[in-house]
Order: structure tokens, then sequence, then C-alpha cells
């Protein structure tokens, strides 16, 4: 069955010239904020917590289901936006990186997958609002995560063929994430950490038809996820190969984030900002390799990884910094100082992106 999509229009934001989001990427490098689940450790959260007075009887664990916070604990949830906003973020994410009905059925709670996500849009929202003013304005991007599912690979070695997930039922899926966050009042999706190209392929198909559908179309920034050092996402392509496959959908970024630090990302970032050039290029790495013996699980010092992203600003690669797996409102705060000394990477002259789709739409 296809998932309703509400054709009531969205209450946003109106914006001046200048201070849209594709505006302000074209004047300076714009910051996203940092790790969700890493800064959820931080609080040291009890089932209890996650379990709050409504799940109380549930009868499976739900200790590390992140995105059912903002239901059960949405004060945590917001303090943690407002940290990242008072680090200089520009660009939050809503806390729905897993907030699918594909990946809520691991806690037998596929139901919830649109109040998820309706919540943290609408959480976000409000404190991008509250930090806003006319100098800086505040974005939110509805975080679509890959799922745990993967359309293209099987999950048992004895059996090439086999698949625990479809396309229709993650274009299902995606689209009722998507309308939610539209509804709670998302700027921009964000489509992330991607490992399997036909999982962001339904993604993007189900975001044209909500467009389609809604008659509003929200910028996408596409986000994949190199594995290791053959420069390849799991699903095997290159980064060439990944941009290829997706550049149909005119996203207003592309870019690489989670798996490497900045360090072995480098390459892969600096080819992508060579070929995309109809579109501008984020960058959010972990903030190194994990380390169990550091506070946030990784290896990295803010100081360390800001110096690595104020590496690739000085070169020129980027639109959008931020940081993914171990980083801190402290590493952002260090991203946030260290880029806003460069100018952000230009596009292509006579390209046809997102820009190019916004001026003729005007």
């Amino acid at each position: 069955m296809t998932a309703s999509v509400s054709t009531l229009p969205v209450q946003r934001r109106p914006y001046t010239r200048g201070t849209s989001l594709p505006d302000v990427m074209q004047q300076r490098i714009v910051v996203l904020d940092g790790a969700m689940g890493t800064m959820i450790q931080r609080y040291k959260l009890t089932e209890a917590d996650y379990r709050g007075s409504r799940f109380g009887a549930h009868h499976k664990d739900l200790k590390g289901n992140n995105e059912l916070l903002q239901l059960t604990r949405p004060e945590v949830i917001a303090e943690m936006h407002e940290q990242y906003l008072q680090a200089g973020a520009d660009l939050i994410e809503t806390n729905t990186f897993g907030a699918t009905t594909v990946a809520q059925e691991d806690y037998d709670l596929p139901e919830l997958a649109r109040e998820m996500n309706l919540e943290g849009a609408r959480l976000a929202k409000a404190l991008a609002l509250k930090y806003s003013t006319p100098d800086k304005p505040r974005w939110v991007a509805g975080a679509i995560g890959p799922t745990p599912r993967t359309a293209s690979i099987s999950p048992d070695v004895n059996d090439p063929g086999a698949r625990n997930v479809d396309f229709e039922t993650l274009r299902q899926a995606y689209l009722e994430q998507a309308q939610a966050l539209m509804e709670g009042g998302c700027d921009v999706f964000l489509v992330e950490t991607i490992f399997d190209t036909l999982n962001a392929k339904a993604a993007i198909y189900a975001l044209d038809e909500l467009f389609d559908t809604t008659g509003e179309r929200l910028p996408i920034i596409i986000s994949g996820t190199v594995t290791d050092a053959s420069g390849r996402i799991l699903s095997g392509q290159t980064v060439g190969a990944f941009w290829a496959s997706v550049r149909h959908a005119h996203p207003l970024a592309i870019g690489l984030n989670c798996a490497l630090g900045a360090t072995l990302m480098r390459p892969y970032i600096e080819e992508l900002s060579k070929i995309a050039g109809d579109t501008f290029i984020s960058c959010y790495p972990n903030a190194g390799l994990p380390n169990p013996m550091s506070d946030t699980g990784f290896d990295e010092t803010p100081p360390i990884t800001g110096g690595l992203v104020e590496e690739f600003a000085k070169a020129g690669f980027l639109n959008i910094a931020g940081g993914c797996c171990g980083t801190t409102p402290d590493h952002i705060a260090e991203i946030a100082k260290r880029v806003s000394a460069y100018r952000p990477r230009c596009l292509h002259e006579g390209t046809k992106g997102f820009l190019s789709a916004l001026d003729q739409a005007a």
C-alpha cells in the first residue's frame, strides 16, 4: 500500500533575498552539526530513559533506539541541538537517522516511524528559529539514514541472490519518513551515510514523489560513505560512479561522511570536488579512528579534526563542513572557527544543478 501524502502547504520561515541556504552557501562555508549518537552516549541513558512511561511494558529492549528519545526524553535531544547551535552550527540534523519503518522493525515499533520524524523535525525547527538572527540564519536538515538493510548485497554468503529488503519496501518507508519531516518543518533533506546506492535511489525516488504530490521542492543533500582504502562504498561503487548514479536528483550538495576520519577521506573529497562541478560539496568526517580509551570513542581531539577540515577549506574543496561519529560541540566550534577564514568552493560556470533549477522555477 502506498503511503498517504498530505497536500497541505507547509508553513516555513520567510527568508529575505540572500538568506536562504543556497544563497548563503555561495557566500561562505556552512557549518553542519556533529554526532548525535556520540552525544547520547555521554548522557549514559538507561533502559528506563528510553522507555519512559509510555513504553514501560514493551516486550523488547529499547536502549539504543535513539530515535525514540524525542518521544520519551525530548529535553535531552533539545539540549544536544542547542549545544551544537551554540557551537556555531548553521545546519542541524533531526534525530531521525533510524526513524523508518524498516529500521524500527528491529524494535517492533514500525508504527512509530511517522511520529518520530514529525516530532524530531518540530523539535529541531523550534530551536533553529530560536537561534536564528538576520546575520546568521539557522536551518534544519531532515536526516534520512540508509536503514540496517541493503537492497544490493546478500546477507547470506551462501546465497548471493538473497536480499532482506526490496526497493518498494524502502520507497514506502522513505516516503513516510520524508512526508513527516516536511510536515515538521525541515528546510532540506539529508540522505546520508549511504553504503548502498540502490537504497539511496529509493530515497530519491520517494522524495521526488513527495515533491510532485505536495508541489513543494526542498533541497537535497546526498552523502555517501567510503568504507575503506579501496575508495568504494560498500555496494562496490567508486566515488565517481556513485556521483554518476545520483546526479540526476540535482542535489544541492554531494559529499561524504562517516567511516573514515578526515585524513583518509581527503582524496575522495578532492575527487568529488573536481568531478561534481554543478553542485556544492559537503564533508563531515568521523573524529579519526575508533579509540575506546577516549571520552568520545574516537581518537581525534577538536583541534586535530578542526585542523584537518581547515585544510580541506583552504584547498577549496568545501561548501558544507561538519562532523560525524565521535565529534562533539567542541569539535564543531573548532571547525566553525577555522573554516570561517576561507571562501566556499565555487561552482563551475554554466552548470545545471540545483541552483539553475531554482532560477528556472523562479
